[in-house]
């Protein structure tokens, strides 16, 4: 997990002798805070700051943001970042962003938003995901290649609510955006769809001739296609200038380049430089994503994809997700290791540094404990809102320690179960690329490594998500002749993490019996979930 302290004096000690330029600015919009960061083209950051905002949930299931909060974070951190980096605006080339992805907005012709922004976690859209199940559509094989459920995050799903449900908002609404195209559109006025969100949350396919109107059609939402805008974009690719207004209120330059944006865990992926067919990147921290590239079409239960020109053109991009991960730890932290964070305080330790230490002589398996992780439910394999967590084999013999450990095991086990999915379809892996909180865990991420059987990469700057961005605005500016030749230029390794073979062999068992344990009580899970909502 993240030790702030640590973290903070890790980028410090990174970051080199004051540079010259040239300088990009990075923004990444994630679920809790607008980050912004100026970066120059060797990838060393000049600064950081980011602006928090707030999440509602009007009812159980539901999340919405304000637009008008993100905005005003965005302009804090900028005004905050170029002064604490020491930049001109007229020294920043080039612009780019991330945003959360299934997170949307409805506009109407004047740029006006209509109604809060329905964030990616909102899962009031069961019923229209329902339908999916029905459609014999070719853009079913984002799901599974066909076999598994739709998730009710996405975007049409989201879009066949809001007609059925607001009527009268969704008629006055011109657009409907994903939130990287609301940030497009307030940089730079231009209305677009990037081909991030549009491939791999909205069912575009350029190989199948792009939208698919028959699938949005059998959900109900056949006239969602007119709110969308014409033009779908590649990322890096220029996709305006910034406006006056805009570049009054930020404090930069009008005119400076906008560089087409992404969603955050894809930009988080750019920004670990997992561009090619082999790699994967591991993003971690609440959740886990799991994102790859592969030159061709691979699909199969278990995992989403492959998108087409998701990520980069002429590739595909595989998916798969965890949604509970870190926050699992933080869990078991808030409610049962007290005694431990109080230690932790009084001496000036962090708290998982303890509970690591106090659980690193335990062998692989926490002696016959067993956690599944999916407290808030299963993204990947099996997409189930309403898998529970699971916890078996507890002894008396077991203490905090072993049930700590075994939640670190168990994370392991369900990114394991994952890669297995892909393997099944064909897909080969030779190393993982990692960021995020559990890179701060040496013990974790060696975890990971053994069970996975696979060495994990980590880099210089574990803000991916913002790196990407700036990534794709060094492209997008013409720093660079690429994002892949940008990627190359500004992201940098530290360390490989080597799985233990011996280890590797000894997990094995473990994951086993971790994969067989929830299809055995999935029935009973559900019944228990139907029960208590009654």
């Amino acid at each position: 997990m993240i030790d702030r302290t640590d973290s903070k004096k890790r980028e410090i000690m990174m970051t080199p002798p004051r540079s010259e330029g040239p300088f990009v600015l990075g923004i990444d919009f994630g679920t809790e805070s607008c980050r912004v960061a100026v970066i120059d083209v060797t990838g060393a950051p000049s600064a950081f700051a980011a602006t928090p905002y707030p999440t509602h949930h009007p009812r159980p299931g539901w999340a919405e943001q304000s637009p008008d909060a993100w905005w005003a974070a965005l302009t804090a951190s900028t005004a905050r970042c170029l002064r604490e980096a020491d930049v001109r605006p007229e020294q920043i080339e080039g612009i780019s962003y991330d945003a959360t992805t299934m997170t949307v907005v409805a506009m109407d012709a004047r740029g006006n938003e209509l109604h809060p922004a329905i964030m990616w976690m909102d899962v009031r859209a069961v019923e229209q995901a329902g339908r999916a199940d029905s459609s014999s559509s070719v853009a079913r094989r984002y799901n599974g290649d066909g076999t598994g459920p739709a998730s009710p995050e996405w975007y049409p799903f989201k879009a066949a609510w809001l007609k059925e449900h607001e009527l009268e908002i969704y008629r006055a609404t011109k657009y409907l955006l994903d939130a990287p195209d609301w940030v497009t559109h307030r940089l730079t006025g231009e209305w677009t769809v990037n081909i991030n969100s549009a491939a791999h949350r909205m069912y575009y396919n350029r190989d199948e001739g792009g939208w698919p109107e028959d699938f949005y059609e059998h959900l109900g939402a056949g006239d969602t296609l007119d709110k969308l805008p014409g033009r779908v974009v590649d990322l890096g690719v220029p996709v305006g200038a910034l406006t006056t207004r805009a570049a009054q209120e930020l404090g930069l330059v009008p005119g400076t380049p906008v560089a087409q944006g992404a969603a955050d865990a894809w930009a988080g992926q750019i920004g670990l430089n997992v561009l090619q067919p082999g790699r994967m990147a591991l993003i971690t921290g609440s959740s886990h994503v799991l994102s790859g590239q592969s030159g061709t079409p691979v699909s199969g239960p278990g995992f989403f994809g492959a998108y087409t020109d998701g990520v980069l053109p002429g590739q595909y991009t595989v998916e798969g997700g965890q949604v509970s991960t870190g926050s699992v730890l933080k869990w078991f932290k808030e409610n049962f290791a007290k005694d431990v964070a109080a230690t932790a305080a009084a001496s000036g330790q962090n708290v998982y540094d303890l509970l690591n230490e106090r659980s690193r002589h335990l062998p692989p398996g926490a002696e016959g404990l067993v956690v599944n992780e999916y407290f808030q439910g299963n993204r990947t394999p099996y997409t189930d809102g309403r898998a529970r967590g699971i916890v078996w084999g507890l002894s008396l013999h077991h203490g905090p320690e072993h049930l700590y450990r075994a939640i670190q095991e168990g994370v392991c086990y369900g990114t394991e179960h994952i890669l297995r999915s892909m393997r099944a379809a064909g897909l080969h892996l030779q190393e993982m690329v990692a960021c995020g909180g559990a890179t701060h865990s040496r013990d974790w991420m060696q975890m990971h490594a053994d069970v996975t059987g696979v060495p994990i990469a980590i880099t210089q700057v574990g803000d991916a998500a913002v790196l990407g961005s700036a990534i794709l605005a060094a492209a997008g500016a013409g720093l660079f002749d690429s994002v892949q030749a940008a990627a190359d230029a500004m992201v940098h390794r530290t360390t490989t993490v080597e799985p233990d073979p011996q280890r590797h062999r000894e997990y094995a068992y473990f994951v086993d019996a971790y994969i067989d344990t929830y299809p055995r009580l999935r029935e009973k899970i559900h019944h228990m979930q139907d029960h208590i909502s009654t």
